[in-house]
């Protein structure tokens, strides 16, 4: 735990894009396979769920500081984070303290207990929570309280975590970012397993890196002559893959969430696609114009109508029916076919 909470802090102060990189390849060359698999999930939004609310937490720091809830409140105002005001609060356990309170525990033994401290009782959670607490300095009780309290987030972008695995397993980063995207679980997949090419072809769902849009921060000229590029309309929908394998259909969001059920519209093309393949484009909401033929994108807001529900009712598949433009074909008779020029796959 002591060395996360070491990149997390570095990761969090650092302002220069080689030392952050540097800081994960560093952590992934000496992390044990069971932590690297939760930093890999914690990195890519798979976060666990609050396991202790914030109201025993303030009634339990403040116990241990010795404070009145004003000053607590104050000071929770003041910093504007509870799990850093929390962190700032607590009297920090000693060098001695620390190195007295046994052998140093991995980020994977806080992980486990905190999927399973949910359900225990209020006593179980405190003792669990404030000896933890009296074992750690100030950084390490922040990033324990951001992973107790399921607001654990962190400035770093997939894309340079990824290159810094690649960099320490030898693997491609177009390979690890394949591997790491889709559906799986850090509390049941082990490193070497998600590394694995089997892993990539037993999850019958799995999409691809999707690759989006970006800025261009220099001068449009550097890129060259125009007709060597390919244009795209930026549509007002959300980037999608639409997926069918094994007779099975899956729609994927860009922010990799299966949004199958959603969209019960697309379950036509269970007759209409061949099993093994994979389509980049745009969900968007369209709607019907005179010439029953052609069709006119609606707003975002329309979108989010559906988006929002667990269950799509007749009238917002009437007033917001969805379409799909495609980009791209990256998936064909079960291959990945994105090694061929975009232009022979469209």
């Amino acid at each position: 735990m002591k060395n996360f909470a070491a990149l997390i802090e570095v990761l969090a102060t650092s302002t220069k894009t080689t030392a952050k990189l540097n800081a994960i390849q560093d952590y992934f060359s000496v992390a044990r396979d069971e932590d690297k698999i939760w930093v890999i999930a914690l990195f890519t939004g798979r976060r666990p769920k609050r396991s202790v609310n914030s109201a025993l937490l303030r009634l339990w720091s403040m116990e241990l500081a010795d404070i009145d809830p004003w000053l607590f409140e104050e000071s929770y105002h003041t910093v504007g984070d509870l799990a850093e005001a929390i962190a700032l609060l607590l009297p920090e356990a000693s060098i001695d303290d620390r190195e007295n309170g046994g052998e140093e525990k991995s980020l994977t033994h806080y992980m486990n207990i905190l999927l399973k401290l949910g359900k225990e009782t209020d006593e179980v959670k405190k003792e669990f929570v404030t000896s933890t607490w009296a074992k750690m300095n100030r950084n390490e009780i922040f990033v324990f309280n951001k992973l107790m309290t399921g607001g654990f987030r962190i400035g770093v972008s997939q894309k340079m975590m990824v290159n810094a695995i690649a960099k320490t397993t030898g693997v491609s980063p177009s390979i690890i970012a394949h591997r790491i995207i889709g559906n799986w679980d850090p509390a049941t997949i082990s490193f070497s397993e998600l590394m694995s090419t089997e892993h990539s072809t037993a999850d019958v769902s799995k999409p691809y890196p999707f690759y989006l849009a970006y800025a261009v921060e220099e001068n449009v000229s550097v890129l060259g002559a125009p007709e060597e590029w390919q244009a795209e309309w930026k549509w007002d929908g959300i980037r999608g893959q639409i997926i069918k394998r094994n007779d099975e259909l899956f729609v994927w969001s860009r922010g990799e969430e299966l949004m199958t059920e959603k969209f019960p519209e697309y379950n036509v093309l269970l007759d209409l696609l061949p099993n093994g393949i994979a389509i980049d484009g745009e969900i968007i909401s369209l709607a019907g114009v005179p010439d029953p033929t052609h069709f006119a994108p609606l707003p975002f807001s329309a979108l989010q109508t559906r988006i929002g529900r667990k269950n799509i009712t007749k009238k917002q598949l009437t007033e917001a029916p969805v379409g799909f433009i495609a980009y791209d074909l990256l998936e064909l008779n079960g291959e990945d076919i994105r090694e061929i020029p975009m232009q022979e796959r469209r």
